[in-house]
């Protein structure tokens, strides 16, 4: 078997991934894009596996159960994610999550943060 066909689909698949993470903006599909890149990181790893005459035997294989693994926990834990978003946010956009936690006011506004050097 010539090891090019699946090192070639393994970068386009890792390359595809690449572009739904940097592309997209619902989390769903995000990581979709992240599970596609997994794949492509278990073909190499099996490819090699198959091609190359290591000194331990089924090395790469056992490497991409364990990628396999660490990709269901990654869906269960994003997918947790994904849904507590949906709840709190109606809507699962990228875009629409907040990455700075902001203090609330006694009114239930968030208070912006205060500029250096001010005092309250």
């Amino acid at each position: 078997m010539r090891p090019v066909i699946p090192y070639v689909t393994a970068a386009l698949l890792f390359g595809l991934g690449v572009y739904g993470v940097l592309r997209r903006r619902n989390a769903v599909l995000v990581l979709m894009a992240v599970e596609l890149m997994l794949n492509a990181v278990n073909l190499v790893l099996v490819t090699a596996d198959t091609t190359v005459r290591a000194a331990l035997p089924h090395s790469g294989q056992v490497f991409a159960l364990f990628v396999i693994v660490l990709a269901a926990a990654e869906i269960g834990v994003g997918l947790a994610i994904v849904l507590q978003l949906y709840r709190l946010r109606a809507s699962v956009t990228v875009d629409d999550v907040p990455l700075t936690e902001h203090e609330p006011t006694a009114t239930g506004e968030s208070a912006s943060p205060a500029p250096e050097g001010a005092t309250r």
